[in-house]
């Protein structure tokens, strides 16, 4: 009963911070309710027995990638006017989502109450179960080409990031490090010589 209460209060909080993301109109706000939308998710991943999902979640996106994004939404001037002028020519494709969404919600709903044997409960675990090792096992003895597949496609990314950001745009201003190196004295540097004065 009590995981139960707690799945519904979770749930409950999980629901509210979602809506606080969109229904913010200052970004940080939004970004800070983002942030707690992730840490309910989290405690969601541990009542069902993955601390090491719900651990890379708390890490990954609250440590890095949401301060991140708290960077730069803090650094950016955002229009605030702007943004708000143009909500309402997105709002049927928002809609059109809505309602996928909702018929999501109520597919898994239908399938909770139906007497399909892919809904019935699993049994709790032992406590010595470990889910980082089981997932361990799993993913770098029978997918481990799919897993160093992906590590280099986010390799890949990284690299084509770093070139467009360094590509040469008009009004860039960048070092040109053989011009610099060749640079002489005499073209730097130039020796006036001055009278001596003396102070009456």
């Amino acid at each position: 009963m009590t995981p139960l209460i707690l799945f519904y209060g979770y749930a409950a909080v999980l629901l509210l911070a979602a809506t606080g993301v969109i229904a913010s109109r200052n970004p940080v706000y939004s970004v800070l309710f983002l942030v707690l939308a992730f840490v309910t998710s989290a405690f969601l991943w541990l009542l069902l027995e993955a601390e090491f999902l719900a651990i890379v979640l708390v890490l990954v996106y609250v440590g890095a990638v949401m301060v991140l994004f708290l960077f730069v939404v803090m650094m950016l001037d955002v229009d605030q006017a702007r943004l708000r002028a143009g909500f309402t020519k997105y709002a049927p494709l928002a809609g059109l989502l809505a309602i996928a969404v909702a018929g999501e919600l109520i597919a898994v709903l239908w399938l909770k109450t139906s007497d399909l044997p892919i809904t019935a409960n699993q049994p709790p675990r032992d406590a010595d179960y470990s889910n980082t090792r089981a997932l361990g096992e799993v993913l770098y003895t029978d997918h481990v080409y799919a897993f160093e597949l992906a590590a280099f496609l986010l390799l890949l990314a990284i690299v084509a990031a770093i070139v467009l950001t360094m590509r040469r745009r008009p009004g860039l201003k960048a070092q040109d490090i053989a011009r610099q190196v060749a640079v002489r004295r005499d073209d730097r540097v130039r020796l006036v010589q001055m009278e001596a004065e003396r102070d009456q």
